[in-house]
């Protein structure tokens, strides 16, 4: 990106002792997000569907450090590792994911809500839903849920990252055709999956605020234009030749290394001054503003309760009853 606008997160802080969850961290700027925590001292979960890429993430987080760090620093500090199955286009993964780590995990202190997709072409997963609608959106709302408690014993000083993209301003979400049955078109449905991350963080603040369950903060995010595996359907996303026209023209201007695009997340996972915020959309290691739609109420409240209902939850019940049934789930 231009030097300009590319900032970095100058954060010190520590992570010994501390336990960090990545959703999709096998690979991008997943991975380079656990590189930076790894490098803090943290306990860093990859939560993967790839397990053999993990492994390797794993091999090559540990033999290269990040840029600010020389290899004496890094191997001084360094954190350690754990690898949980995760594929968020089964809801019966994200629940035996959440099961695992519940069961074999003392604590959980941040959890990034980092994997996302870009269907081409329409599909949907084995629970009935739109592909991207669920891994960018309903499989991180349920994983959040079923959490939650565990981060809540956690507590203070806990958080929830999600990744959302600047591409949220083209969104707009049809509540009655959230799966976009009737109007499909892949970009569409990556908006709006953006769309959605930005007001689940939004209500989910107000529902644990409301809750008076202190202690958990969440954020989401712009990562800027970074070339990952999201890139490699974008000319049907998009339109034919959008791909070699970024590459070639200007993305050398545009583009993040996946480590600069790693950076507000980073940010908000442990910069100090954003300790006492909750609720708010950054981009590059600051708050931006999100597009109006994603602060109207009405959205914020009516996403919530149709990904209740998808995840068969009663959005009319409070905040701890829903945590307490999502959690029943699992046994």
């Amino acid at each position: 990106m231009l030097w300009f606008f590319n900032k970095m997160c100058t954060s010190q802080a520590c992570l010994r002792g501390k336990t960090v969850v990545i959703t999709g961290a096998d690979g991008g700027i997943g991975r380079e997000t656990a590189r930076d925590l790894y490098g803090r001292g943290a306990r860093v979960i990859l939560a993967c569907m790839n397990m053999e890429q993990a492994y390797e993430a794993i091999q090559d987080i540990k033999n290269n450090p990040p840029s600010r760090l020389n290899k004496n620093e890094y191997k001084n500090n360094a954190g350690e590792f754990a690898i949980y199955s995760l594929n968020l286009c089964s809801l019966k993964s994200v629940k035996n994911c959440a099961k695992s780590l519940l069961t074999n995990e003392t604590a959980i202190h941040i959890l990034i809500n980092n994997a996302g997709v870009a269907c081409p072409l329409y599909e949907k997963t084995e629970d009935g839903h739109e592909t991207t609608l669920q891994v960018n959106h309903l499989g991180h709302f349920l994983l959040t849920l079923l959490l939650l408690p565990k981060m809540q014993k956690s507590s203070p000083n806990c958080r929830i990252v999600n990744v959302s993209s600047v591409v949220h301003i083209f969104a707009d979400i049809d509540f009655d055709d959230i799966n976009l049955e009737r109007s499909y078109g892949s970009f569409k449905s990556y908006a709006q999956s953006k769309l959605a991350n930005i007001l689940f963080t939004k209500e989910l603040a107000r529902k644990l605020k409301e809750a008076n369950l202190h202690g958990i903060n969440v954020y989401s995010l712009h990562p800027g234009i970074v070339a990952t595996g999201l890139l490699w359907h974008v000319d049907k996303v998009l339109f034919p030749g959008f791909r070699f026209f970024i590459n070639n023209m200007i993305g050398r201007l545009l583009y993040k290394t996946a480590e600069q695009g790693a950076q507000t997340t980073i940010y908000c996972s442990i910069d100090e001054e954003v300790a006492n915020e909750t609720g708010l959309y950054y981009s590059n290691c600051g708050i931006a503003t999100s597009c109006r739609i994603a602060n109207e109420h009405q959205y914020l409240e009516k996403l919530w309760n149709v990904s209740c209902r998808l995840l068969h939850l009663n959005p009319d019940e409070d905040f701890t009853t829903i945590l307490e049934t999502v959690s029943r789930q699992l046994h």
